[in-house]
């Protein structure tokens, strides 16, 4: 990836040459080809990335490329936990990229962090997801907690020495928060928890170390619902049998039983009754994580399409120089573009502290609907190896299909924008 300033580049000129199918422009900052669209220095007016940044995209690509890919498919294959990997992405300080210095992060931002887990997954959305999901009670704790809790849970989670959980999904429903049925209960010493959570990633790992879990409370000083802290080894927590999903398959994803899992008082995250708000509030900064790993599916998907269409021969010529091979990659390159101009938009206003919450359905909307279509059109552009599991290509489709379900399904997304936007109440 280039540092020098991204400018505009107006074709073959004087000067630039045509090697093989592609148009490269030796020295322009576009980088010659298409990538050029989406490897630059700039991601529009506003969107000037630092040299930081750089640095931080350049050295989670390094270590995809030399660390992660090589080994990765056998991770998929057999729907296991990839540890060797999360360990390394937590050395080169990628699980601590948003939160500060203090607390054992780097303060980097939501920016960077979204251009980490982009780049992790244009190789793997699983594992993506697995920092993503991470990233989620820790910023519960980083948001909500007491300085006590964020020397004991944050620091840890932040440096990648455990990964943590979000329990907040229950059996009987998702998207409907405030139906909760997992009860706290105060017994005038600790808190004890019963109920369930499903579809909880990070929770049954060699490396859990703790979940961030959303129980009713019914109590003078504060009704409805509340977070806890519940440390891995907690008695009465309990996980079930990894479930096998369609995508996200190196991602570990487990039942959570609460057995009378008593709990000590500084185990309340905020007060009584804040639950709610710091659930929603957490699950809008997933949103935009999603949209990022999103923006990595959907650029490997058109990065496999098209190389898959100027290699492959039919009737004397490469399918890419068909229209309707050639258009199929221009739609998605197009979506992909405002993809991340939607992501990189809403990181921004986190990290300006501005408010994000429709920004991040946005993005979340478009990115994750724009990667299901990517991959859709990437496995009929490679026709009947497209749907060969020999062909990285063909895990694609089940992965994009998680991204429009989690953190809000498309028509939740829908639903709140409309409100957001005053077109409905």
């Amino acid at each position: 990836m280039s540092g020098r300033q991204a400018g505009r580049c107006a074709g073959p000129q004087r000067g630039h040459a045509r090697r093989g199918r592609a148009i490269r422009c030796p020295g322009h900052p576009c980088g010659g080809t298409v990538l050029g669209v989406f490897d630059s220095q700039t991601l529009g007016p506003g969107f000037e990335l630092s040299s930081e940044h750089l640095l931080i995209q350049r050295t989670v690509r390094e270590f995809i490329e030399a660390e992660m890919a090589p080994v990765v498919g056998d991770y998929l294959e057999h729907d296991a936990f990839p540890e060797a990997v999360v360990r390394g992405l937590a050395d080169i300080g990628v699980m601590g990229l948003p939160f500060p210095e203090e607390y054992g992060g780097s303060g980097a931002g939501m920016v960077a962090f979204a251009l980490a887990l982009e780049e992790i997954a244009r190789v793997s959305p699983s594992v993506a997801a697995i920092v993503f999901a991470h990233s989620s009670p820790a910023t519960l704790i980083f948001l909500n907690g007491t300085e006590e809790q964020k020397r004991e849970w944050l620091v840890q989670l932040a440096e990648g020495r455990i990964v943590g959980a979000i329990g907040l999904t229950e059996p009987s429903g998702g998207s409907d928060a405030g139906a909760v049925r997992t009860k706290a209960s105060w017994d005038g010493t600790s808190w004890i928890l019963n109920g369930s959570k499903t579809f909880i990633t990070n929770a049954g790992t060699p490396m859990s170390g703790v979940a961030v879990v959303a129980a009713t409370t019914e109590l003078e000083s504060g009704s409805g619902l509340s977070s806890f802290i519940i440390p891995a080894d907690a008695p009465g927590f309990e996980t079930g049998e990894p479930l096998h999903k369609i995508g996200w398959r190196a991602a570990d994803t487990r039942e959570i039983f609460l057995r009378d899992c008593r709990l000590s008082p500084t185990s309340l995250l905020g007060k009584p009754g804040e639950g709610l708000r710091q659930m929603l509030t957490a699950v809008t900064y997933g949103r935009v994580c999603v949209a990022a790993i999103a923006s990595g599916l959907a650029r490997a998907c058109f990065e496999q399409g098209r190389g898959y269409a100027r290699e492959r021969v039919a009737f004397g010529r490469p399918i890419a120089d068909n229209q309707g091979v050639a258009f199929k990659l221009v739609d998605v390159a197009v979506g992909l573009a405002a993809a991340r101009l939607l992501t990189y938009r809403a990181a921004a206003l986190v990290d300006g502290g501005q408010p994000f919450r429709a920004e991040a359905s946005m993005a979340k909307l478009h990115a994750t609907e724009t990667a299901f279509e990517a991959a859709r059109q990437a496995i009929q552009i490679h026709g009947a190896y497209g749907i060969s599991r020999e062909q990285p290509v063909s895990w694609l489709l089940g992965e994009a299909k998680v991204l429009e379900i989690v953190e809000g399904t498309s028509e939740i997304q829908r639903m709140l924008l409309a409100r957001l936007l005053g077109i409905s109440e």
